[in-house]
Protein backbone atom coordinates (compact mmCIF):
# COMPACT_ATOMS: atom_id res chain seq x y z
CA UNK A 1 0.00 0.00 0.00
CA UNK A 2 2.74 2.36 0.81
CA UNK A 3 4.33 2.04 -2.59
CA UNK A 4 1.22 3.35 -4.39
CA UNK A 5 0.37 5.86 -2.06
CA UNK A 6 4.36 6.96 -1.05
CA UNK A 7 3.36 9.84 -3.74
CA UNK A 8 0.62 11.19 -2.42
CA UNK A 9 1.51 11.17 1.04
CA UNK A 10 4.47 13.46 0.08
CA UNK A 11 2.19 15.69 -1.54
CA UNK A 12 0.24 16.49 0.94
CA UNK A 13 3.27 17.46 3.48
CA UNK A 14 4.53 19.64 1.02
CA UNK A 15 0.58 21.35 0.42
CA UNK A 16 0.02 21.41 4.22
CA UNK A 17 3.00 23.43 4.18
CA UNK A 18 2.20 25.53 2.02
CA UNK A 19 -1.22 26.00 2.69
CA UNK A 20 0.45 27.22 5.88
CA UNK A 21 2.89 29.32 4.82
CA UNK A 22 0.13 30.92 2.28
CA UNK A 23 -2.71 31.31 5.24
CA UNK A 24 0.45 33.33 7.01
CA UNK A 25 1.44 35.20 3.97
CA UNK A 26 -2.28 36.50 3.63
CA UNK A 27 -3.01 36.77 6.83
CA UNK A 28 -0.90 36.12 10.20
CA UNK A 29 -2.15 33.63 12.05
CA UNK A 30 -4.85 31.93 9.98
CA UNK A 31 -1.95 29.16 8.43
CA UNK A 32 -3.72 26.86 10.79
CA UNK A 33 -7.07 27.51 9.10
CA UNK A 34 -5.80 27.22 6.18
CA UNK A 35 -4.34 23.73 6.64
CA UNK A 36 -7.62 22.42 7.99
CA UNK A 37 -9.61 23.85 4.97
CA UNK A 38 -7.56 22.54 2.43
CA UNK A 39 -7.60 19.07 4.45
CA UNK A 40 -11.27 19.02 4.31
CA UNK A 41 -11.07 19.70 0.73
CA UNK A 42 -8.84 16.95 0.00
CA UNK A 43 -10.77 14.52 2.01
CA UNK A 44 -14.14 15.81 -0.08
CA UNK A 45 -11.66 15.16 -3.35
CA UNK A 46 -11.02 11.79 -2.13
CA UNK A 47 -14.28 10.61 -1.08
CA UNK A 48 -16.43 11.79 -3.98
CA UNK A 49 -14.11 10.69 -6.75
CA UNK A 50 -14.09 6.97 -5.82
CA UNK A 51 -16.33 6.25 -9.13
CA UNK A 52 -13.88 8.43 -10.60
CA UNK A 53 -11.12 6.14 -9.73
CA UNK A 54 -13.28 3.10 -10.82
CA UNK A 55 -13.54 4.61 -14.47
CA UNK A 56 -9.92 5.45 -14.82
CA UNK A 57 -9.05 2.25 -13.58
CA UNK A 58 -11.02 1.01 -16.32
CA UNK A 59 -9.69 2.80 -19.02
CA UNK A 60 -5.58 2.45 -17.89
CA UNK A 61 -5.98 -1.43 -18.27
CA UNK A 62 -6.00 -1.03 -21.71
CA UNK A 63 -2.64 1.31 -21.88
CA UNK A 64 1.05 0.50 -21.45
CA UNK A 65 3.21 1.11 -18.14
CA UNK A 66 4.35 4.17 -20.05
CA UNK A 67 1.08 5.71 -20.63
CA UNK A 68 -0.06 4.71 -16.85
CA UNK A 69 2.84 6.96 -15.90
CA UNK A 70 2.04 9.65 -17.59
CA UNK A 71 -1.57 9.55 -16.26
CA UNK A 72 -0.06 9.93 -12.96
CA UNK A 73 2.73 12.85 -13.92
CA UNK A 74 1.21 14.35 -16.72
CA UNK A 75 -2.17 13.83 -15.76
CA UNK A 76 -1.94 15.07 -12.15
CA UNK A 77 -0.34 18.43 -13.67
CA UNK A 78 -3.42 18.58 -16.01
CA UNK A 79 -5.76 17.71 -13.31
CA UNK A 80 -4.56 20.41 -10.96
CA UNK A 81 -3.24 23.20 -12.61
CA UNK A 82 -5.52 22.89 -15.97
CA UNK A 83 -9.10 21.89 -14.18
CA UNK A 84 -8.26 23.52 -10.91
CA UNK A 85 -6.75 26.54 -11.25
CA UNK A 86 -6.57 27.69 -14.87
CA UNK A 87 -9.56 26.31 -16.24
CA UNK A 88 -11.82 28.47 -14.12
CA UNK A 89 -9.89 31.44 -14.73
CA UNK A 90 -10.40 31.09 -18.29
CA UNK A 91 -14.14 30.58 -18.45
CA UNK A 92 -14.46 33.67 -16.20
CA UNK A 93 -12.14 35.44 -18.67
CA UNK A 94 -14.05 34.35 -21.90
CA UNK A 95 -17.39 34.41 -20.75
CA UNK A 96 -16.93 37.72 -19.14
CA UNK A 97 -14.64 39.55 -21.82
CA UNK A 98 -11.90 40.19 -19.09
CA UNK A 99 -8.08 39.82 -19.89
CA UNK A 100 -7.08 37.13 -17.96
CA UNK A 101 -4.18 38.52 -16.11
CA UNK A 102 -7.16 40.80 -14.96
CA UNK A 103 -9.25 37.93 -14.37
CA UNK A 104 -6.03 36.12 -12.02
CA UNK A 105 -5.58 39.46 -9.88
CA UNK A 106 -9.39 39.32 -9.23
CA UNK A 107 -9.45 35.29 -7.88
CA UNK A 108 -6.09 36.26 -5.50
CA UNK A 109 -7.16 39.93 -4.57
CA UNK A 110 -10.81 40.32 -5.13
CA UNK A 111 -12.60 36.79 -4.47
CA UNK A 112 -15.82 37.94 -4.45
CA UNK A 113 -15.49 39.43 -7.72
CA UNK A 114 -14.28 36.55 -8.86
CA UNK A 115 -16.52 33.77 -7.16
CA UNK A 116 -19.96 35.95 -9.27
CA UNK A 117 -18.03 35.68 -12.62
CA UNK A 118 -17.40 31.71 -12.06
CA UNK A 119 -21.22 31.06 -10.56
CA UNK A 120 -22.53 33.20 -13.76
CA UNK A 121 -20.74 30.42 -16.30
CA UNK A 122 -22.23 27.62 -13.73
CA UNK A 123 -24.48 26.15 -16.19
CA UNK A 124 -22.67 26.34 -19.81
CA UNK A 125 -19.65 24.97 -17.91
CA UNK A 126 -21.52 21.73 -16.02
CA UNK A 127 -23.68 21.43 -19.66
CA UNK A 128 -20.43 20.29 -21.75
CA UNK A 129 -19.36 18.04 -18.63
CA UNK A 130 -22.85 16.60 -18.57
CA UNK A 131 -23.64 15.91 -22.42
CA UNK A 132 -20.05 14.15 -22.53
CA UNK A 133 -21.05 11.84 -19.34
CA UNK A 134 -24.52 11.19 -20.97
CA UNK A 135 -22.49 10.16 -23.91
CA UNK A 136 -20.13 7.71 -22.17
CA UNK A 137 -22.84 6.01 -20.57
CA UNK A 138 -25.30 5.68 -22.93
CA UNK A 139 -22.31 4.06 -25.34
CA UNK A 140 -21.19 1.78 -22.93
CA UNK A 141 -24.58 0.32 -22.25
CA UNK A 142 -25.72 0.20 -25.77
CA UNK A 143 -22.73 -1.65 -26.82
CA UNK A 144 -23.85 -4.75 -28.77
CA UNK A 145 -21.36 -7.39 -28.26
CA UNK A 146 -22.19 -6.69 -23.83
CA UNK A 147 -22.35 -9.85 -22.34
CA UNK A 148 -22.43 -9.48 -19.22
CA UNK A 149 -25.11 -7.29 -17.21
CA UNK A 150 -25.38 -6.24 -13.59
CA UNK A 151 -29.04 -4.38 -13.44
CA UNK A 152 -30.57 -7.23 -16.30
CA UNK A 153 -34.29 -5.93 -16.78
CA UNK A 154 -32.50 -2.09 -17.75
CA UNK A 155 -29.45 -2.91 -19.30
CA UNK A 156 -30.70 -5.64 -21.19
CA UNK A 157 -32.75 -3.40 -22.63
CA UNK A 158 -30.71 -0.90 -23.20
CA UNK A 159 -28.59 -3.04 -25.04
CA UNK A 160 -31.24 -3.96 -27.29
CA UNK A 161 -30.93 -0.02 -28.35
CA UNK A 162 -27.55 -0.23 -30.36
CA UNK A 163 -29.26 -1.53 -33.36
CA UNK A 164 -30.34 1.88 -33.29
CA UNK A 165 -27.50 4.33 -35.29
CA UNK A 166 -26.55 7.33 -33.95
CA UNK A 167 -28.82 6.84 -30.35
CA UNK A 168 -26.61 8.33 -27.77
CA UNK A 169 -26.36 11.47 -29.72
CA UNK A 170 -30.06 11.84 -30.38
CA UNK A 171 -30.68 11.19 -26.71
CA UNK A 172 -28.30 13.85 -25.46
CA UNK A 173 -29.57 16.46 -28.17
CA UNK A 174 -33.71 15.61 -26.68
CA UNK A 175 -32.37 15.73 -22.62
CA UNK A 176 -30.44 19.24 -24.00
CA UNK A 177 -33.66 20.21 -25.91
CA UNK A 178 -35.68 19.41 -22.83
CA UNK A 179 -32.99 21.52 -20.62
CA UNK A 180 -34.16 24.58 -22.27
CA UNK A 181 -37.26 24.90 -21.02
CA UNK A 182 -36.03 25.34 -17.16
CA UNK A 183 -32.62 27.85 -18.25
CA UNK A 184 -33.72 31.94 -18.33
CA UNK A 185 -33.48 32.58 -21.56
CA UNK A 186 -30.64 35.04 -21.55
CA UNK A 187 -28.74 31.57 -20.77
CA UNK A 188 -30.03 29.38 -23.51
CA UNK A 189 -27.54 29.99 -26.04
CA UNK A 190 -24.51 29.61 -24.25
CA UNK A 191 -25.94 26.17 -22.27
CA UNK A 192 -26.71 24.38 -25.53
CA UNK A 193 -24.06 25.62 -27.62
CA UNK A 194 -21.72 23.93 -24.38
CA UNK A 195 -24.31 21.05 -24.77
CA UNK A 196 -23.22 20.52 -28.23
CA UNK A 197 -19.43 21.09 -27.97
CA UNK A 198 -20.02 18.08 -25.28
CA UNK A 199 -21.27 16.00 -27.94
CA UNK A 200 -18.84 16.84 -30.69
CA UNK A 201 -15.73 16.39 -28.27
CA UNK A 202 -16.80 13.15 -27.22
CA UNK A 203 -17.89 12.08 -30.35
CA UNK A 204 -14.72 12.72 -32.53
CA UNK A 205 -12.06 11.39 -29.07
CA UNK A 206 -14.03 8.14 -29.60
CA UNK A 207 -14.38 8.10 -33.31
CA UNK A 208 -10.75 8.81 -33.52
CA UNK A 209 -9.52 6.02 -30.73
CA UNK A 210 -11.38 3.27 -32.58
CA UNK A 211 -10.25 4.37 -35.88
CA UNK A 212 -6.54 3.63 -34.27
CA UNK A 213 -7.63 0.72 -32.81
CA UNK A 214 -9.18 -0.88 -36.60
CA UNK A 215 -5.88 0.31 -37.97
CA UNK A 216 -3.53 -1.28 -35.35
CA UNK A 217 -5.30 -4.71 -35.91
CA UNK A 218 -4.72 -4.15 -39.50
CA UNK A 219 -1.20 -3.33 -39.71
CA UNK A 220 -0.11 -4.92 -36.46
CA UNK A 221 3.41 -5.53 -38.36
CA UNK A 222 4.13 -1.74 -38.40
CA UNK A 223 1.48 -0.64 -35.48
CA UNK A 224 4.70 1.33 -33.15
CA UNK A 225 3.72 4.93 -34.33
CA UNK A 226 -0.24 3.97 -34.34
CA UNK A 227 0.67 2.22 -30.81
CA UNK A 228 2.04 5.54 -29.40
CA UNK A 229 -0.82 7.90 -31.38
CA UNK A 230 -3.42 5.18 -29.75
CA UNK A 231 -1.91 5.75 -26.46
CA UNK A 232 -1.74 9.67 -26.91
CA UNK A 233 -5.66 9.43 -27.71
CA UNK A 234 -6.68 7.39 -24.76
CA UNK A 235 -4.35 9.36 -22.74
CA UNK A 236 -6.77 12.70 -23.89
CA UNK A 237 -9.79 10.47 -23.34
CA UNK A 238 -9.14 9.66 -19.94
CA UNK A 239 -8.41 13.48 -18.87
CA UNK A 240 -11.74 14.84 -20.84
CA UNK A 241 -13.18 11.65 -18.33
CA UNK A 242 -11.45 13.01 -15.11
CA UNK A 243 -12.15 16.68 -16.03
CA UNK A 244 -15.61 16.41 -16.65
CA UNK A 245 -16.15 14.48 -13.37
CA UNK A 246 -13.91 17.36 -11.65
CA UNK A 247 -15.92 20.22 -12.99
CA UNK A 248 -18.51 20.05 -10.63
CA UNK A 249 -16.26 19.32 -8.02
CA UNK A 250 -13.92 22.28 -8.78
CA UNK A 251 -16.88 24.65 -8.97
CA UNK A 252 -18.32 23.13 -5.31
CA UNK A 253 -14.60 24.04 -3.70
CA UNK A 254 -15.67 27.72 -3.01
CA UNK A 255 -18.50 26.80 -0.90
CA UNK A 256 -16.01 26.15 1.70
CA UNK A 257 -13.27 28.68 0.35
CA UNK A 258 -12.69 31.49 -1.95
CA UNK A 259 -9.21 31.70 -1.66
CA UNK A 260 -7.73 29.87 -5.57
CA UNK A 261 -4.45 28.80 -3.46
CA UNK A 262 -6.14 26.84 -0.79
CA UNK A 263 -8.81 25.51 -3.06
CA UNK A 264 -5.70 24.46 -5.98
CA UNK A 265 -3.60 22.70 -2.72
CA UNK A 266 -6.68 20.79 -1.21
CA UNK A 267 -7.74 19.89 -5.12
CA UNK A 268 -4.14 18.54 -5.73
CA UNK A 269 -3.83 16.57 -2.58
CA UNK A 270 -7.45 14.94 -3.35
CA UNK A 271 -6.41 14.29 -6.93
CA UNK A 272 -3.45 12.75 -6.18
CA UNK A 273 -4.65 10.04 -3.67
CA UNK A 274 -7.35 9.11 -6.26
CA UNK A 275 -4.79 8.92 -9.06
CA UNK A 276 -2.75 6.70 -6.24
CA UNK A 277 -6.10 4.22 -6.14
CA UNK A 278 -6.27 4.20 -9.49
CA UNK A 279 -3.25 2.44 -10.28
CA UNK A 280 -3.44 0.63 -6.96
CA UNK A 281 -7.21 -0.97 -9.22
CA UNK A 282 -5.08 -1.64 -12.06
CA UNK A 283 -2.20 -3.13 -11.18
CA UNK A 284 -4.06 -5.70 -8.44
CA UNK A 285 -6.39 -6.04 -11.21
CA UNK A 286 -9.30 -5.22 -8.97
CA UNK A 287 -11.91 -5.04 -12.23
CA UNK A 288 -11.42 -8.22 -13.22
CA UNK A 289 -11.77 -9.89 -9.80
CA UNK A 290 -15.21 -7.97 -9.24
CA UNK A 291 -17.37 -8.35 -12.63
CA UNK A 292 -19.81 -5.67 -11.96
CA UNK A 293 -17.80 -2.87 -10.45
CA UNK A 294 -17.64 -1.36 -14.02
CA UNK A 295 -21.54 -1.55 -14.70
CA UNK A 296 -21.62 0.27 -11.24
CA UNK A 297 -19.05 3.29 -12.29
CA UNK A 298 -20.85 3.60 -15.39
CA UNK A 299 -24.07 4.47 -13.56
CA UNK A 300 -22.53 6.57 -11.64
CA UNK A 301 -21.69 8.38 -14.65
CA UNK A 302 -25.13 8.76 -15.79
CA UNK A 303 -26.42 9.86 -12.62
CA UNK A 304 -23.45 12.50 -12.40
CA UNK A 305 -24.84 13.71 -16.10
CA UNK A 306 -27.77 13.80 -14.53
CA UNK A 307 -27.48 16.12 -11.36
CA UNK A 308 -25.46 18.53 -13.70
CA UNK A 309 -27.74 19.15 -16.33
CA UNK A 310 -30.26 19.49 -12.80
CA UNK A 311 -27.83 22.05 -11.69
CA UNK A 312 -27.92 24.29 -14.18
CA UNK A 313 -31.31 25.30 -12.74
CA UNK A 314 -32.09 23.81 -9.30
CA UNK A 315 -28.74 23.64 -6.71
CA UNK A 316 -27.88 20.14 -6.20
CA UNK A 317 -25.29 19.71 -3.31
CA UNK A 318 -21.80 18.16 -3.62
CA UNK A 319 -22.66 15.49 -1.22
CA UNK A 320 -25.43 14.06 -3.25
CA UNK A 321 -23.57 13.33 -6.28
CA UNK A 322 -20.89 11.79 -4.57
CA UNK A 323 -23.08 9.71 -2.26
CA UNK A 324 -25.16 8.34 -4.89
CA UNK A 325 -21.94 7.84 -7.03
CA UNK A 326 -20.63 5.83 -3.87
CA UNK A 327 -23.86 3.86 -3.51
CA UNK A 328 -23.64 3.10 -7.36
CA UNK A 329 -20.10 1.73 -6.65
CA UNK A 330 -20.80 -0.32 -3.61
CA UNK A 331 -23.61 -1.53 -4.72
CA UNK A 332 -22.14 -3.53 -7.61
CA UNK A 333 -19.02 -4.52 -5.04
CA UNK A 334 -21.45 -6.10 -3.15
CA UNK A 335 -23.02 -7.76 -6.29
CA UNK A 336 -19.62 -9.34 -7.35
CA UNK A 337 -18.44 -10.37 -4.02
CA UNK A 338 -21.61 -12.38 -4.00
CA UNK A 339 -20.80 -13.49 -7.19
CA UNK A 340 -17.73 -14.70 -6.64
CA UNK A 341 -18.78 -16.80 -3.64
CA UNK A 342 -21.44 -18.62 -5.59
CA UNK A 343 -19.23 -19.20 -8.49
CA UNK A 344 -16.75 -20.90 -5.84
CA UNK A 345 -19.51 -22.62 -4.19
CA UNK A 346 -20.69 -23.86 -7.71
CA UNK A 347 -17.24 -25.31 -8.32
Amino acid sequence: MLRYFSGSIFVTILGLIGAYLWGEHVHIGTGLTCIFIASVLAILEISLSFDNAVVNAMKLEGMSEKWRHRFITWGILIAVFGMRFLFPLLVVAIFAGLNINLVLDMALNDVNQYTHYLELTHAPIVTFGGSFLLMLFMDYFTESNKKIHWINFIEERLQRLSKYQGLCTITTLCVLGLLMFKIAPEARNSVFLSGIAGIITYLCIDGLAEWLERRQEARAKACADTIKCSGLVGFLYLELIDASFSLDGVLGAFALSQDIIIITIGLFIGAMFVRSLTIMLVEKKTLAQYLYLEHGAHWAIGTLAILMFVSTFHEVPEVVTGLLGLVFILSALASSIIHNKRSNQNK
